[in-house]
């Protein structure tokens, strides 16, 4: 996931895409990345020129095709086309990201395997994949940010912003001020100060919902998510 591996000095990717260039290198380096134009938004030409074929982009940005795509991977696990049907309308509620049905449809699994070392043999059933559901969806940290503070929700929502502007999982504190700020006139409320704003950070990154830099930098801090921006949006759909 190469957009997690994005730094200042951009030296994890540089030295990444490096390796396979060596004299008798026998390495291979596939990068993934949900951001079309990666390589041209934040790349420096040092790193851009380590990449030594071109860019191949995947088009799932259709209902029929994200399914189709699902609906082939999940048939391995032996579930029936109404069961793999479930599962792609519970996530695709929450979002198009077809790993998430995966992982539902590999717990699934698991849990009736566990079921089935007790008693006999059995399929995969409804009973197990909304079993499966209830995890994924029930965690402490999505009970966390359920209970979270208005502002602290707020923070965490300007955080998603954020990384939809930018389109790196990754920002300065400062930069999602600005954009808590912006949610704030939108809901009609007062912008909270600075300081306050440092605290709420603080708070998340104590919860270990975010991880954040060393304290030093202040409003130059860089944060991000310890979970996913589904269980984030998951969590405050409601909201």
């Amino acid at each position: 996931q190469l957009d997690l591996l994005w730094t200042r000095k951009q030296n994890v990717m540089y030295n990444l895409f490096d390796w396979p260039t060596q004299k008798h290198s026998k390495l291979i380096i596939l990068a993934i990345a949900n951001t079309m134009d990666l390589p041209e938004r934040i790349m420096m030409n040092r790193v851009a020129s380590r990449l030594v074929c071109p860019t191949v982009r995947f088009s799932l940005d259709t209902f029929g095709q994200r399914f189709r795509c699902v609906l082939h991977l999940c048939l391995i696990c032996f579930l029936s086309i109404d069961k793999t049907c479930h599962v792609y309308f519970q996530v695709a509620a929450l979002s198009g990201d077809a790993r998430r049905c995966l992982d539902i449809c590999r717990r699934a699994t698991e849990i009736c395997e566990f079921a089935s070392q007790k008693r006999t043999p059995d399929i995969v059933r409804m009973a197990h994949i909304t079993e499966a559901i209830d995890e994924m969806f029930s965690s402490p940290y999505i009970n966390a940010i359920r209970n979270a503070s208005l502002h602290e929700q707020i923070f965490l929502k300007a955080i998603l912003a954020e990384f939809r502007r930018a389109g790196v999982e990754e920002a300065t504190v400062q930069q999602v001020y600005h954009q808590h700020v912006a949610l704030c006139r939108i809901e009609g409320l007062q912008s909270p100060a600075v300081s306050e704003i440092m605290a709420v950070c603080s708070r998340l990154g104590a919860c270990r919902l975010l991880l954040v830099e060393s304290s030093w930098k202040y409003l130059h801090m860089r944060v991000r998510l310890n979970i996913s921006q589904d269980d984030v949006m998951y969590a405050l759909k409601d909201e």
